[in-house]
């Protein structure tokens, strides 16, 4: 578990020079007013669409599995739309990672946050359910901002960028967990703790069960939600912070306690958290992280979706 990062001499080796200068540039950019930096991110996510074709592809393949009666042109729209979410989403963990509290409050508003205290009254723990949207380190950060919680993450293979992460997350929360630390995950949560965990992506065929997402029938789904809830108990609640199209800024959007999960039941535990992923994604759709390749993992004898 990860608490306060600290920062070494080694950080300044020249291989972390690159990483450096991309930092600071990001760091000045969102400096620069909330309105000009959604022009610019918009006009960043269309100019990468240039270079990452295989992230275009992958894109592309997903909607076409997860809406196959979506007409060409809307499909079509919607991957330019969710590009130029990509590069807003870029700013946005500039944003998270270097705006103060204050200006972090002043761009978004919070629908449901009663819903949260209500579930974890008595000193209850709660597995807050997350998804990746573009705007998914902006919304760690409002969510702090809210209720100071843990976690899940993958550590970065670049240690400056470990280190740039994990100060940035920890602004306004308290800690983070190794997502394969589910012993410090589980006690956490028993301790009463808001421990934020995103069941949504192919995370391999280890710990995982096939189960309906969309209109494909088999997605690789982890079944860590499901262990996670038998061992800890916690209330399971889903927030997701949706980016405003009139410029508005962003809303913070948490839901009532999850009460009918089928804890008794790994399979239809998962088929039920995709319902529920389901829901959020179309929330705001083009918001949501679609160049991943959601559904690599196939079943035994399968052929590859990709």
């Amino acid at each position: 578990m990860k608490v306060s990062p600290r920062f070494t001499l080694g950080l300044m080796h020249p291989r972390y020079f690159v990483t450096w200068i991309g930092l600071g540039l990001l760091f000045v950019l969102v400096q620069l007013p909330f309105p000009f930096l959604e022009k610019l991110g918009t006009w960043m996510g269309r100019t990468s669409m240039r270079f990452l074709k295989r992230r275009i592809r992958i894109t592309r393949r997903n909607l076409e599995l997860c809406f196959p009666d979506m007409p060409a042109d809307q499909l079509e729209r919607r991957i330019v739309k969710n590009f130029e979410s990509l590069g807003m989403g870029l700013l946005e963990t500039g944003m998270a990672w270097f705006w103060s509290d204050r200006r972090v409050r002043r761009w978004f508003k919070v629908n449901g946050l009663h819903n949260l205290r209500e579930a974890q009254q008595n000193g209850r723990g709660a597995l807050i359910i997350g998804v990746h949207f573009m705007s998914l380190e902006l919304g760690g950060r409002a969510m702090g901002l809210c209720q100071p919680m843990m976690a899940m993450y993958r550590p970065h293979n670049n240690k400056l960028m470990e280190w740039v992460q994990t100060k940035g997350r920890m602004r306004s929360n308290k800690a983070m967990i190794n997502r394969r630390d589910l012993r410090g995950m589980v006690h956490a949560l028993k301790q009463g703790e808001a421990v934020w965990f995103a069941p949504d992506q192919d995370y391999g065929p280890k710990g995982s069960v096939f189960a309906p997402l969309f209109a494909v029938p088999e997605a690789a789904t982890t079944s860590g939600t499901w262990m996670i809830a038998r061992m800890a108990k916690p209330a399971m609640i889903t927030v997701v912070l949706i980016r405003n199209e009139d410029g508005g800024g962003y809303e913070l959007v948490i839901q009532p306690e999850l009460k009918d999960y089928p804890i008794d039941d790994e399979q239809r535990s998962a088929a039920y958290m995709n319902k529920v992923i389901e829901r959020e994604i179309m929330r705001a759709p083009d918001q949501y992280m679609w160049l991943h390749r959601r559904f690599k993992t196939r079943p035994a004898g399968t052929t590859s979706l990709y």
